[in-house]
């Protein structure tokens, strides 16, 4: 296969696959949309984790239709209902963790939006363009484009041969804060809270629990992600976001990394296509 194969179709018949369904991979998806570019399937596992659940299709899995700034995702469990989804404008989100659907349907891009820093499986052989976010991924090797997520000058520049940076563990500076914005497990265990994204805490304020363990935030601020009440999780796992700047509004809205490289990614399609 090669990208000769994908400029055979109009451009708003490709079909595009992308790997993950949380906050990154949401912000592709949406830029793809608007774009025109809507035969979408996104992959996730089988219980996703996304902390920013009001911008991540993976929510469509619990059995609602989810809009991210006015785009909808249903959850699909095969061909029938993708193409239903497609046609009532929507994207489809299905549960395949080893992307199983990749090899059935044979999509004329893949993209890997999981962003797991390493690379979970996928090959230049898998469709006509391969696209990956992050670092794992060596362009030329495992897909034909690597998106560099590193924030910074570099964010969203196009690597057409090599590696992204390697990942640097500090979470972005907002208001001057990095690690402190995050909530992360303070065991393994179930976490339950009663809180809801967009609450306002204060610093020392208790949010949740994972087992007995109580999770306190570091800063005042809004919540702007939490996972999900009832999920399992390990030791250190990021389980939620305080944004210092106090604006609700923001937890409703992609994050400026995320329309980055949805950007990025739309760019790098349009140039294959149009080569």
């Amino acid at each position: 296969m090669g990208v000769s194969e994908m400029q055979k179709k109009a451009l708003n018949d490709l079909f595009i696959i992308i790997r993950g369904a949380g906050e990154m991979a949401t912000g592709v998806a949406c830029m793809l949309y608007r774009a025109n570019i809507r035969r979408i399937l996104m992959l996730e596992k089988t219980a996703p984790l996304a902390v920013r659940r009001k911008v991540s299709f993976c929510e469509a899995l619990y059995g609602k239709i989810i809009a991210v700034e006015g785009i909808e995702a249903v959850g699909v469990s095969g061909e029938a209902d993708t193409i239903l989804s497609w046609n009532a404008g929507r994207i489809a989100v299905r549960v395949d963790p080893t992307a199983e659907s990749v090899r059935r349907y044979m999509p004329d891009v893949l993209i890997d939006a999981t962003v797991g820093k390493i690379n979970a499986g996928i090959s230049l052989a898998d469709a006509p363009f391969v696209i990956a976010l992050g670092p794992g991924f060596v362009a030329g090797i495992d897909c034909h484009v690597v998106v560099e997520t590193n924030r910074g000058h570099d964010l969203g520049r196009l690597i057409t041969a090599g590696m992204a940076t390697a990942d640097t563990g500090i979470p972005g500076n907002v208001c001057g804060y990095t690690r402190e914005r995050v909530l992360r497990a303070p065991t393994a265990g179930v976490f339950v809270s009663e809180r809801c994204i967009g609450d306002r805490v204060r610093n020392g304020e208790s949010v949740g629990r994972v087992d007995s363990a109580e999770v306190t935030v570091q800063i005042g601020g809004v919540l702007r992600g939490l996972i999900k009440s009832g999920s399992y999780v390990t030791s250190g796992l990021k389980i939620g976001d305080v944004d210092p700047r106090g604006e609700a509004s923001y937890c409703d809205t992609t994050s400026e990394k995320a329309r980055m490289l949805g950007g990025a990614v739309l760019e790098a399609v349009l140039t294959a296509y149009n080569r």
